[in-house]
């Protein structure tokens, strides 16, 4: 993959903070994102401790035990890291960004490392790398894409993900996403776009409305069902800003009569825990297990993001029972099944524009989610084309890891993390580009916006309601 180097202008642009300079000092901290205000006193002391409770009460301890031991520092990592293909920064080469962590689990927990720095007089972790850390660690965008070439078997991301976990455990998190998960766990809306229930019922009631109108039929969005199939949660922001998407799902209900509801205790698919914190992870999975067990229902079902589903996914599991624990599935794995079975149909003349897919990194890259859309597109799509290279291979938008929230680096994501990602969407001379992810859209939209590309950015069920076929339309 080769992706075009910044020019000057660029490079100045992307890296600008626009933080203010006394806020800066203030918080000792030079990063781009803004974080709230937090104890400055004795932060590699405290570092030190959050990372060594971390490793007693979680498994993080034998992989890393492994990647100490291994790390050869080839650097293979690079030929697919769009960041650093950008930027030609060593410092965004994936090994090197994993050292910074790695030289503190080294030095701080190791038997060898401590004697070596008390031989030494080895001073240690210092506020100055905890800076360091604080900036590399959000410059990535965690798309796991320099897994597949490490020969080594390293994930970069997880160490990403664990830097980010112990930053946060002493007040270091863009303040972004701390918000939003206040409000989420605790929070009179109890999700992080603030939405109360009355606006979620407005919003459905007038989005079936609207499909009742286009469409000639009724599709209902059934609140509080108790005993239905399957519990619904899509990203949260849907309700706000992505009502074809809705529509799309809700329709596919329609055509199958599959029992499904929203739940008005809570209705919010996002999972920032993924992002920074294994707490937060934990405790929003938990809020989707007590509205599951209120309701009843059989199954968890996650609407079009790739964060979300991955955390309902694979972590589940983990902290809501285990083997009992409820299915989990996507709406398009759903989509699909029912597709296959016959029950859904969808008229091949209705989207005539060139199409093209973009993978969600953290529903592609485990080989989870790949052939299905592509299916379900090629069926009522005249001209799907691929981009290249896609499916568990795919380029990240560009603000994966959470960094699509965070605004005030919106020309980093754009210039930087997204480059690979615009040119690869150029070649394409798409007119539809569908990705089915919120943070994806939000992303592509900026990044086309921002490069200049004439496309659109939509959800796979938006184009899915555009071509869905009821009996009653004849």
């Amino acid at each position: 993959m080769k992706v075009n180097p910044l020019s000057p202008e660029e490079r100045q642009k992307a890296f600008a903070n626009s933080k203010k300079p006394e806020v800066v000092r203030r918080q000792q901290l030079p990063v781009q994102y803004h974080v709230e205000d937090h104890d400055l006193q004795d932060r590699p002391r405290r570092f030190l401790e959050a990372f060594a409770a971390i490793l007693k009460h979680t498994n993080y301890r034998p992989a890393l035990e492994h990647y100490v031991r291994v790390s050869a520092k080839c650097s293979r990592c690079t030929t697919h890291c769009q960041v650093y293909l950008a930027t030609g920064d060593p410092r965004d080469v994936p090994c090197n960004r994993s050292e910074l962590l790695l030289w503190v689990y080294r030095r701080h927990f190791t038997v060898a490392g401590v004697l070596r720095g008390r031989l030494t007089a080895d001073p240690g972790l210092t506020d100055e790398h905890i800076q360091r850390m604080a900036a590399s660690f959000y410059d990535c965008t965690a798309c796991r894409r320099c897994h597949f070439e490490c020969p080594l078997g390293v994930d970069h991301a997880l160490i990403t993900h664990l830097g980010r976990y112990i930053l946060s455990e002493i007040g270091i998190a863009p303040r972004a996403l701390v918000v939003s998960v206040r409000e989420q766990l605790i929070g009179a809306s109890g999700n992080t776009s603030a939405i109360p229930v009355p606006a979620l019922l407005d919003t459905l009631e007038f989005l079936s409305d609207d499909m009742k109108e286009e469409k000639g039929v009724d599709i209902p969005f059934p609140i509080d069902q108790e005993g239905a199939e399957y519990l619904f949660l899509p990203a949260v922001s849907d309700f706000l800003m992505e009502a074809d998407t809705l529509m799309g799902n809700a329709a596919v209900f329609a055509a199958t009569g599959d029992r499904w509801t929203v739940g008005t205790g809570y209705f919010d698919g996002i999972n920032y825990g993924l992002f920074y914190s294994d707490q937060v992870l934990e405790k929003v999975l938990l809020k989707i297990k007590a509205e599951a067990e209120r309701l009843k229902v059989k199954k968890i079902l996650i609407g079009e993001c790739g964060h979300a589903s991955r955390t309902a996914k694979f972590f589940y599991p983990t902290y809501c029972g285990g083997k009992e624990a409820l299915p989990v599935i996507n709406i398009m794995e759903y989509t699909w099944q029912r597709w296959k079975e016959g029950r859904i149909k969808l008229n091949p003349d209705v989207i005539t524009e060139k199409v093209t897919y973009h993978d969600p990194c953290n529903i592609a890259r485990p080989g989870w989610i790949v052939n299905q859309p592509r299916e379900l597109l090629k069926a009522f799509c005249r001209d799907y084309v691929e981009m290249t290279p896609g499916g568990r291979d795919n380029i990240c938008c560009g603000g994966g890891g959470g960094t699509v929230s965070i605004d005030e680096i919106r020309p980093y994501r754009t210039i930087v993390g997204g480059r690979a990602k615009a040119e690869q969407i150029r070649a394409t001379g798409a007119k539809y580009v569908v990705a089915p992810c919120a943070n994806c859209k939000k992303q592509l939209r900026e990044l086309v916006e921002d490069n200049g590309i004439d496309c659109e950015i939509v959800g796979l069920h938006d184009l899915l309601y555009k071509a869905i076929v009821f009996d009653k339309q004849g």
